[in-house]
């Protein structure tokens, strides 16, 4: 089976029905995207989180798992903050966990990865930020593209 591009209905549907995300390569560093979104993600949503990474212990006030294997369960989603060589390892550590979707962010696409992860019958998301989406689809993106309620260039007088 061939990967297509989900439509944003099917994105929509997948942020929906997920109940819980395992972030791969989260990080303690507030200036990497995987800290930026996983802190978004505790604040605004109702997921519950589950933080990927085997040098760390703590993240966010919450346990660090040091890979998909030592999950307390199976993740919906698997939202990867990897380099791209990593990739295979990181679907194949998905599908042997159970999830339901493969999610990479933005920056990164594998049409053989994604191919993989489709035929062991995971849904897979390319070259897109979970945290962007779920934000366009809850109200939190301007139609521009941008968060115009918490981020202002100006400073507050």
């Amino acid at each position: 089976m061939t990967w297509t591009e989900p439509s944003a209905l099917e994105r929509q549907a997948i942020l929906r029905q997920a109940r819980t995300i395992a972030i791969v390569g989260a990080s303690d560093n507030p200036s990497r995207a995987s800290y930026f979104v996983s802190t978004y993600l505790q604040a605004e949503t109702t997921y519950d989180l589950w933080f990927v990474n085997p040098r760390l212990t703590e993240l966010l006030g919450q346990k660090v798992y040091p890979s998909l294997a030592d999950l307390p369960g199976e993740p919906d989603v698997v939202d990867v903050f990897r380099k791209a060589s990593d990739l295979p390892q990181v679907a194949d550590d998905a599908i042997a966990a159970h999830a339901k979707v493969l999610w990479l962010q933005l920056g990164l696409f594998d049409q053989d990865v994604a191919d993989r992860a489709t035929d062991a019958g995971l849904q897979v998301v390319m070259n897109r930020c979970l945290k962007v989406e779920h934000a366009r689809f809850h109200g939190g993106l301007h139609l521009a593209g941008f968060d115009t309620g918490v981020i202002d260039s100006r400073r507050r007088r």
